[in-house]
């Protein structure tokens, strides 16, 4: 009886052990996303992967990079993000079900996975994760995602998304992008500009916006269709 009353009062500690330590990662972690809405990041993951790859002789050296507001970003660019990566940015709470159930259908019936993470989903992992391919970091990717959309507004997701996302070889955010494809401010992007950057976002060490091959030429036509129908996301309100 004495033996099982100690096996008990240690299985207790450990729980209280482990709650502890939940409770402490949990607060940990909202205050992360709670501050960086509010500040702009001096590093965001992909750049300091890609400043040690540098140093090592991995890879390129990352371009100047030019922290914007969302209004110093041009229309056509926020319309072709969204009608190229998540149409549906708006109206969904971070995760796009309908998109995931049409990947899924469309794996069933013989094709590639096609990817189905939104805006709010790239944002946690390129703000908040290490690349990796795993269960654990795709849990990750949800849990970071369900805070942002409970603590960021959806302009500030979409404003850190155009600063961070990779756009090729050492080339982060927009208006590094724009700059370096275009020799231009992001704000100064015309239509075709914005489509062709929106279009090689799903593989931009493989395509290049001002070198586009065909099947990119064929995404910025299905791209500059969708555009008009995108809403305008702009500080305050769409």
């Amino acid at each position: 009886m004495l033996l099982k009353s100690r096996k008990n009062k240690k299985s207790s500690s450990w729980r209280s052990r482990f709650l502890i330590l939940f409770l402490f990662v949990v607060l940990l972690t909202v205050l992360q996303v709670f501050i960086f809405g509010f500040m702009k990041p001096p590093l965001t993951v992909p750049v300091a992967r890609a400043w040690i790859a540098y140093g090592l002789k991995r890879g390129s050296c990352p371009q100047p990079h030019q922290w914007v507001a969302l209004k110093g970003f041009s229309p056509h660019l926020r319309r072709a993000v969204l009608a190229s990566e998540d149409q549906r940015f708006l109206r969904h709470h971070g995760f796009d079900f309908i998109e995931l159930g049409q990947a899924l259908r469309s794996l069933h019936k013989g094709g590639v996975l096609r990817g189905a993470s939104t805006i709010s989903m790239q944002t946690a992992r390129t703000m908040f994760l290490w690349p990796a391919r795993s269960w654990w970091r795709k849990f990750s990717e949800v849990y970071y995602t369900l805070w942002l959309e409970l603590l960021w507004s959806k302009e500030k997701i979409l404003e850190f998304y155009l600063n961070s996302v990779d756009w090729g070889p050492g080339i982060f955010g927009a208006e590094a992008a724009s700059l370096k494809y275009f020799h231009c401010h992001a704000f100064e992007l015309d239509a075709r500009q914005a489509a062709l950057l929106a279009a090689v976002l799903p593989g931009p060490h493989l395509w290049r916006p001002d070198r586009p091959t065909e099947a990119v030429k064929r995404r910025v036509e299905r791209i500059q269709l969708e555009m008009e129908k995108m809403p305008l996301v702009k500080n305050g309100k769409s």
